[in-house]
């Protein structure tokens, strides 16, 4: 009678596969990392977008932007003394930034803008460079 002999991957064999698996994981992983920061980015341009429309709504019922006090809060719920608003403007409440943090408003804005909507990056700081740049309309 002959016994079977049970054979398993060599050393060798193992050591080639972990190196292509590594090799694998080493060239997707950054991309896949980088493209989930891009859609942030996107995410974050879309709301700022969505925002400023309707600050432009806001401004064409009552006349004036919001003032700085009053914020994005606003668009959501009439000021006390805010005549000819008929909002709300947006139609859920004030989103986050993608990272979680509110936007900033801010009227006058800078470089002769009206109103500045800023989402301050993934940081959540003033300044910065890529996911920790600032974002602006």
């Amino acid at each position: 009678m002959k016994l079977k002999k049970y054979q398993g991957f060599t050393l060798l064999e193992l050591l080639i596969a972990l190196v292509i698996i590594g090799l694998l994981v080493g060239v997707v992983g950054p991309n896949l990392f980088k493209n989930l920061g891009k859609s942030e980015v996107t995410t974050a341009r879309a709301q700022i977008d969505a925002l400023s429309k309707a600050i432009e709504a806001y401004r064409l019922d009552t006349g004036h932007f919001p003032r700085n006090e009053q914020g994005l809060a606003a668009l959501m719920q009439a000021p006390n003394d805010e005549q000819g608003w008929r909002g709300p403007y947006l139609k859920k409440d004030v989103p986050m930034d993608p990272w979680g943090h509110p936007y900033q408003y801010r009227s006058p804005g800078e470089n002769g803008r009206e109103f500045d909507i800023i989402s301050l990056g993934k940081d959540g700081r003033p300044g910065g460079a890529g996911d920790d740049a600032d974002l602006r309309n």
